[in-house]
């Protein structure tokens, strides 16, 4: 997937002010972010916040209402979905060969790709048809899928949800090696332990609007700290 919004520099991606409204209903209000080269960078919130939201007026898979979005120019970009889905028929392989075609990627560099991929992922000993697979079996796909072509930015809206305590050990050690790669990865995860691990920076986002800017090490709490503070307490429950 490409996107070419403009040139950012030291910035893959920056967010101004954007909105979005949904039946009269503001879930995305006077956003911005930026998002630099190289960093794993999460958006955190309760359920309802806006971070999906977010995410899919970033790829343009839904219009904003107000704001900009620049992406650093002529980059790849790979998407996992919050709910990944993928022809029931096809075997896990044959997705990703399906979805490199789409991306118009050579054949035999698909015949080099896939296996890695595959193994990455933990799927490469997996035969049955995507029908037969598990949640957690279809968030690796959808990781396998976004890394297809090689992309320099990476956009994965929970990818962890479905997955066992070991699965969500190894997708996050599956990102710390893509960090390590050079990948710049956006994120957005409810599992607090998860983002501590892994990311650099973020923000902490309330019905729809940017609540606490966190960055990795500039705060003695942990992060779970940080965010009951910010979202949780007594407000948390007053109708």
């Amino acid at each position: 997937m490409y996107l070419n919004k403009g040139r950012v520099h030291m910035n893959m991606l920056s967010c101004s002010n954007l909105k979005k409204i949904y039946q009269k209903q503001c879930v995305v209000n006077d956003l911005s972010f930026s998002v630099k080269r190289g960093e794993v960078f999460a958006l955190l919130g309760s359920n309802g916040a806006g971070k999906t939201t977010t995410i899919k007026m970033i790829l343009d898979l839904i219009p904003k209402d107000a704001g900009n979005v620049e992406i650093q120019e002529g980059i790849r970009i790979g998407y996992s979905p919050e709910t990944p889905y993928f022809h029931p028929f096809l075997s896990g392989r044959e997705v990703l060969e399906f979805y490199g075609g789409l991306q118009k990627i050579p054949k035999e560099e698909l015949k080099r790709q896939i296996p890695v991929l595959l193994e990455r992922t933990g799927l490469e000993e997996c035969k049955i048809k995507v029908k037969n697979y598990s949640k957690g079996m279809l968030q690796r796909l959808a990781l396998a899928q976004a890394l297809l072509g090689d992309p320099e930015f990476l956009i994965l809206d929970e990818p962890s949800a479905g997955l066992d305590a070991l699965g969500r050990v190894e997708m996050m050690h599956t990102i710390q090696r893509l960090k390590e790669e050079g990948k710049t990865i956006l994120i957005n995860s409810h599992i607090l332990n998860d983002i501590e691990r892994v990311c650099d920076r973020g923000i902490i986002m309330k019905k729809g609007s940017l609540l606490h800017e966190w960055e990795k090490g500039t705060d003695r709490r942990s992060l779970e700290e940080i965010f009951v503070e910010k979202i949780g307490g007594a407000k948390r429950w007053e109708s």
